[in-house]
């Protein structure tokens, strides 16, 4: 199996928890799989555990990501109750020992290593010190200043902005926004990334006109992300197109 490859010479290709479309989502061999690709990001999902460990998973559970052979809330965890959880392949099969839960410095170690752009959605709303922590952990791995960081909270992106007040910060949303919030991302200087659906070459053009750069979530349909190209999106971000 491998890539659907579109023609979008001028798109930043983002993969969607690492190559999701080929490796379990959010784990080493999904990030490994992208980086020995031609993407320009790699995307993933940060939360913190109960005792601050920075951890890569999506949900709050494990349930889903292991088939539910694993029912374990990762906010209410420690990192020792996480780290030896084994994760299915694709197939549904535990053959494979490597696929596991990453902690955050191995995510960016593989970005870092392969000179691909971290893109670390932060899930739920981050306490202000858990922001700072995460933050100088990132510094800490010599690469802070290639991170682009996405949030559906808002208040995340704004507290990220006062820590960092030159990092690439991008807004989440299913929704087309208002002109309230396009004058917000305007402020702050965000840019936006929304679902895929939502945008037409009228929109992407508004937001340019905005100074506004625009993200999309999650096309895995060749057509529709060449059709995207065309309109002139900056990202997309996808399973498996590349």
């Amino acid at each position: 199996m491998n890539t659907k490859r579109i023609n979008a010479p001028n798109v930043k290709m983002v993969a969607h928890r690492g190559l999701s479309g080929i490796e379990r989502e959010n784990t080493c061999p999904a990030f490994l799989a992208a980086a020995n690709r031609s993407y320009f990001g790699i995307e993933t999902d940060v939360h913190v555990t109960k005792d601050g460990k920075f951890v890569i998973i999506h949900d709050e559970s494990t349930k889903r990501v292991s088939l539910e052979s694993v029912k374990v809330n990762v906010e209410e965890s420690t990192w020792d109750e996480i780290k030896n959880i084994v994760l299915p392949d694709k197939d549904g099969s535990f053959v494979r020992q490597d696929i596991r839960i990453p902690l955050l410095s191995e995510y960016i170690a593989i970005c870092k290593k392969y000179g691909k752009v971290p893109v670390l959605e932060l899930k739920n709303t981050f306490a202000r010190d858990d922001l700072k922590r995460l933050t100088e952990e990132i510094d800490s791995l010599g690469y802070l200043e290639s991170m682009t960081f996405i949030s559906f909270s808002w208040e995340n992106c704004v507290n990220l902005r006062e820590l960092l007040p030159e990092a690439k910060i991008q807004w989440l949303t299913g929704e087309w926004i208002s002109d309230d919030r396009l004058s917000e991302l305007k402020r702050f200087g965000f840019a936006l990334d929304i679902h895929y659906g939502n945008l037409d070459e009228a929109r992407i053009k508004l937001l340019h006109d905005n100074g506004i750069e625009v993200n999309c979530w999650t096309c895995d349909d060749p057509e529709a992300g060449e059709r995207l190209a065309a309109w002139g999106v900056d990202y997309i971000t996808s399973n498996i197109l590349e």
